[in-house]
């Protein structure tokens, strides 16, 4: 391999080593989604509550034409309700689209491959399958939030087992 296709193919794997995340807040814990997922950022949203549904659904928005289930994380993280507006993610997966109610959306980041920690092996069973790991930053840690185990379906599936 020449002296130039050596500096491309470590600046290919630098680049693909890096991520980029958007930062949202719930309490005074930071977490990152993948902007991959991302679809929209909303903000001011007053989910409209579903009588009898599991206690993470944080109630259905109106998006774009459609009636979109929101996944709170607050409940998720066994956290008080929040009165008032919240903002939410549109996520899409594999299942199709879903909101996740946050306190508050922050900026995107974008984080190294080499700063990325597993999670413990002392987090509860239950926060290992909501959490991706975490990423360290200069004056804190980033915890990392996979929309796939956020999707509705699969909390229902996991909740039903």
């Amino acid at each position: 391999m020449s002296n130039a296709g050596a500096v491309a193919d470590r600046k290919a794997k630098a680049a693909a080593a890096l991520m980029e995340m958007c930062s949202v807040r719930v309490g005074t814990t930071l977490f990152g989604v993948p902007i991959k997922h991302i679809l929209e950022i909303v903000g001011g949203a007053r989910p409209q509550p579903v009588p009898l549904a599991p206690g993470y659904v944080g109630g259905l928005v109106h998006y774009r034409g459609d009636v979109l289930t929101t996944v709170s994380l607050r409940h998720l993280l066994d956290m008080p309700a929040r009165d008032g507006s919240q903002d939410f993610l549109v996520l899409e997966n594999a299942g199709g689209c879903f909101g996740l109610l946050v306190d508050s959306v922050g900026e995107v980041l974008t984080v190294s491959a080499a700063d990325y920690e597993p999670n413990p092996s002392i987090l509860d069973g239950r926060r290992r399958t909501l959490f991706a790991g975490a990423y360290k930053l200069k004056d804190s840690l980033l915890v990392m939030l996979d929309p796939g185990r956020l999707d509705p379906m699969r909390l229902a599936e996991a909740q039903a087992a």
